[in-house]
């Protein structure tokens, strides 16, 4: 919590040299993906335990709230180059585990099952869907640093980034559903800095953080040399890809080359 803190204060460049000089983001990264296999696959068999009762759910929530600590730090430090670049091995486990935060969330966005409440009891499961939901926006930001040095990242990352997993069409999924925007009784309401928030008539077409991630992460991928040699333009990559021109989020910003 206090490297957090550090890090927002903007007092993190002793913070960044020591995860560096003792390769603890490889630790992070591990313990990350360590804390989301534990409470999707352990948790919920521990839940249907007959003798399983516990007198208090804090110790449980400390225990998924876990994950959300890790990613937030991540989302935190991965600003910077070194950080990113000290990942090593482990940026195919974190590309890996962003993925499959953002498909979940794009499925989540197509079948409207984004949770808006903000009031909850703890223990409430309307909780832990919002928790999950506020992980996977912040993936979403570790992921668009990645792309920020997609060129100084292995060969391998950049093919599981590119052809393993697809993830320009996955970003403009993204952009066509929006789960950070919801259209509801005539009001517009969009999720920004950990709330949703009614958005003003004259303000909604101001593009919002979560859009600016996607988009630059869609510009990082789709621009750089190195990736236009890498990507597979076919004609489903490019359809999809054309989607972008009807989001209404900003001007498209395509090179036109990259479909002839």
């Amino acid at each position: 919590m206090q490297a957090i803190l550090s890090a927002s204060a903007g007092c993190e460049q002793i913070l960044i040299e020591l995860l560096v000089n003792n390769g603890k983001i490889p630790t992070l990264i591990e313990e990350l993906i360590t804390a989301a296999i534990w409470k999707q696959k352990i948790f919920p068999i521990l839940c249907k335990l007959e003798d399983f009762k516990p007198k208090s759910t804090f110790p449980l929530y400390l225990v998924l709230r876990h994950e959300a600590s890790i990613i937030n730090f991540l989302e935190t430090v991965f600003f910077h180059k070194e950080i990113c670049e000290s990942a090593e091995d482990t940026i195919l486990d974190l590309i890996d585990y962003t993925h499959r935060k953002l498909t979940l969330l794009a499925a989540q966005s197509a079948n409207g099952k984004i949770p808006f409440e903000q009031k909850f009891q703890l223990g409430d499961l309307k909780q832990a869907e919002m928790m999950e939901f506020e992980i996977s926006l912040r993936a979403l930001s570790v992921f668009r640093f990645i792309t920020d040095v997609i060129e100084n990242l292995p060969v391998s990352a950049v093919t599981r980034v590119l052809n393993t997993h697809n993830f320009p069409c996955l970003l403009v999924q993204l952009l066509e559903h929006c789960p950070w925007t919801n259209h509801e009784g005539g009001k517009l309401k969009k999720f920004e800095n950990g709330s949703w928030y009614e958005v003003a008539p004259e303000d909604r077409m101001k593009m919002t953080k979560l859009d600016g991630q996607v988009w630059l992460a869609l510009y990082n991928l789709l621009l750089s040399p190195e990736c236009q040699r890498k990507y597979e333009f076919n004609n489903f990559n490019k359809g999809q890809l054309l989607k972008v021109q009807d989001c209404k989020t900003g001007r498209p910003f395509m090179c036109t080359s990259c479909f002839r």
